[in-house]
C-alpha cells in the first residue's frame, strides 16, 4: 500500500518545509491582505506556519512584503497580529 503524498510548501519566515495543509496561506488582494482557507484564492500568496513567532516576524519585518511583492500597510500588520495563532 502506498501512502498519499501531499504538496510541500515552505514557511516564508522560518524556512521549514511542511505539508501545504499545515501552513496558512496569506494572499495579497485589491482590498488588502487575506487568509486563504481554501488554498485556491487568486492572487500572489505566501505561506506561514502556525508558530506565533513566525506570525509576529511576518507582521513586523519586511519578509512578507518581499514574498508578496507589495507594500504591507499598517492595517494589514495589525490584522496579522490579531489573527496570529496562540
Amino acid at each position: 500500500m502506498s501512502t498519499k503524498q501531499y504538496p510541500q510548501r515552505t514557511c516564508i519566515v522560518c524556512r521549514v518545509k511542511k505539508d501545504k495543509r499545515e501552513l496558512s496561506r496569506l494572499v495579497r488582494t485589491d482590498t488588502g491582505l487575506q487568509i486563504d482557507v481554501s488554498g485556491k484564492m487568486n492572487g500572489r500568496g505566501a505561506y506561514v506556519c502556525n508558530n506565533p513567532d513566525c506570525w509576529e516576524r511576518a507582521a513586523s519585518q519586511s519578509i512578507l512584503a518581499k514574498s508578496l511583492r507589495a507594500e504591507i500597510s499598517e492595517n494589514d500588520r495589525m490584522y496579522l497580529r490579531q489573527i496570529k495563532p496562540q
